[in-house]
């Protein structure tokens, strides 16, 4: 925890200094400290985004970061805006912020963590963006952009992979800066994410932040659609808010086209990274075939598409009973699911439905284009894959509009205390959520408080690894483990390892000194064959 106030002490001021940088040529995005903090996480990480593709994010890259940051955030006296605080709102401030640091203290918990956020964040410290490592492991194929930003902050500054700690506490300034009380309540459900660098949490953040601002009717459209096409780029089921901002900016504000043009410029750099690591514009998606030769083999999308689809309904129903349903199965079985998921997912429906009414009642323009983004959203996901948690942030924005004007501070600042001690005690006491949640599966793997992580942050220590080779790949896999986790690169997950032998297929080098110059597929010979049986005969007990 005292780590962490010390990691968030020295990136507020990065973050404000680069911001400051990035302000000097786009102009404001919203006034403030909140203001400067945001713009330069979208200057880095966009800076980052690119370098990425040449140099590995290492501690040069890090240290050349920092050093500008805190030059610009001294020689402009950027540290004068805290002052703007009154010792009632700095004392708020810092007791919200004690109880983030506390919170992101605890182990991390979501398996993502182990199997994508990890070994991702491993990938880019070390080579940077590799091309076609979804042949390696589909999964790595994302290559998040907010896992570039969490990277580059990972040598030194962050090293215990904390960042979603230091984006919540820089909520609270915003939130306290331009008084949205209601954003207060939001906090303490979004300390269950702040152990892990989830994308979840910062575009559930960004986009509260964003449609507060639309709503308050900030004219400054090229930014507000440029940072809503970076949270869709952070994680593209966050497609309404593009679209949001998209009509705000054209039949709201009137503004000209030519103010889309550097939301536009983020969308390519997006396209371009997922065609370099995955083959195709959008992951995990196969649409807009390039013909290029380190796209993932059709088996292995086929496979990942299937899988999606019986994650829609909670892995309770095999790929073959869902494609024997009929139209209304497919609804009534989604919404009947057995445990907490079918709960979510009717309140989800009825939301939509009272947003929907609300909006025709209240004849709002603003509020009519926020209702047709989420639709549009909402049916997206619908059609891939309706899990509750790429859906998630409708609820946090039908619950900010429908009572916004209801929470003053001193109802929110009551919400936020009761819910505080309501999650605390879920991270504290796992057994709670393991006892009434059973169904609520990242309730299972949560760590129990360590007193020693009231200094240092509790972490796992890295999983053991099994060394092997298949045609010209040398790799590794975490030993009686199903992640790669922290494994010496490269590295597979025993999953995909056992998928690719039974497809006949394996990944390969294109260059067999340099990894860096990524991955394709390749069909197995007899050779190959023995060396990929010979691999999942040593790890078969993985998959008992």
């Amino acid at each position: 925890m005292i780590l962490l106030l010390f990691s968030t002490l020295l990136l507020i001021p990065v973050l404000m200094g680069t911001g400051k940088i990035v302000e000097n040529f786009s102009g404001k995005l919203i006034e403030g400290i909140s203001g400067k903090i945001l713009l330069g996480i979208l200057g880095i990480s966009l800076s980052w985004t690119i370098l990425a593709f040449f140099i590995p994010l290492n501690r040069y890259v890090e240290f050349s970061t920092i050093a500008i940051g805190l030059v610009y955030f001294f020689k402009d006296k950027l540290y004068k805006d805290f002052t703007a605080f009154s010792k009632k709102y700095f004392s708020l401030v810092c007791l919200v912020s004690l109880i983030i640091l506390f919170s992101g203290s605890f182990y991390p918990y979501i398996l993502d963590h182990f199997g994508y956020y990890v070994p991702t964040i491993k990938w880019l410290t070390e080579l940077g963006l590799v091309k076609g490592i979804s042949n390696l492991d589909l999964t790595l194929g994302q290559m998040s952009v907010w896992h570039i930003f969490q990277a580059g902050f990972s040598n030194f500054s962050d090293p215990f992979l904390r960042i979603n700690s230091v984006v919540l506490i820089i909520y609270t300034l915003y939130i306290i800066e331009k008084k949205s009380w209601i954003q207060l309540c939001f906090i303490p459900v979004l300390l269950l994410f702040c152990q892990s660098p989830s994308p979840d949490l910062p575009v559930i953040v960004f986009s509260l932040i964003i449609l507060n601002e639309i709503l308050k009717q900030n004219k400054q459209t090229s930014l507000l659609f440029a940072f809503s096409v970076f949270v869709f780029a952070i994680k593209p089921t966050m497609i309404w808010l593009p679209v949001l901002s998209f009509l705000y900016s054209l039949f709201i504000v009137k503004s000209s086209l030519k103010n889309l043009i550097f939301g536009i410029l983020i969308v390519l750099l997006f396209f371009i990274k997922n065609i370099y690591t995955f083959g195709y514009p959008v992951f995990p998606v196969s649409i807009i075939d390039l013909g290029v030769n380190w796209k993932p083999n059709p088996e292995i999308l086929k496979i990942s598409s299937q899988f999606a689809i019986q994650k829609t309904y909670d892995m309770q129903y095999s790929y073959e009973e869902i494609q024997k349903f009929s139209t209304i199965d497919y609804i009534r079985n989604w919404l009947f699911l057995n445990g907490i998921k079918a709960k979510i997912n009717l309140l989800f429906i009825v939301s939509l439905i009272i947003f929907v009414v609300f909006t025709f009642i209240k004849k709002n323009r603003i509020i009519t284009f926020i209702c047709i983004s989420l639709i549009v959203k909402s049916v997206l996901v619908l059609l891939f894959s309706a899990q509750y948690r790429f859906f998630m942030d409708v609820f946090f924005v039908i619950f900010f509009i429908l009572l916004r004007n209801y929470f003053n501070q001193k109802k929110s600042v009551a919400v936020f205390s009761v819910l505080s001690i309501l999650f605390i005690s879920f991270l504290t006491f796992p057994n709670i959520l393991k006892t009434y949640f059973p169904s609520f599966n990242p309730g299972s793997f949560m760590g129990k408080f360590e007193k020693e992580q009231l200094y240092n942050p509790s972490v796992y220590e890295s999983t053991k690894f099994d060394s092997f080779r298949v045609g010209n790949l040398n790799f590794n896999v975490s030993s009686n483990y199903p992640f790669n986790y922290d494994s010496k690169l490269p590295a597979i997950s025993a999953g995909y390892v056992s998928q690719d032998e039974k497809l006949g297929i394996f990944p390969q080098l294109i260059d067999d000194k340099n990894l860096k110059k990524g991955f394709i597929w390749k069909k197995l010979n007899d050779k190959e064959k023995k060396q990929a049986k010979s691999v999942i005969y040593t790890i078969n007990p993985l998959g008992k």
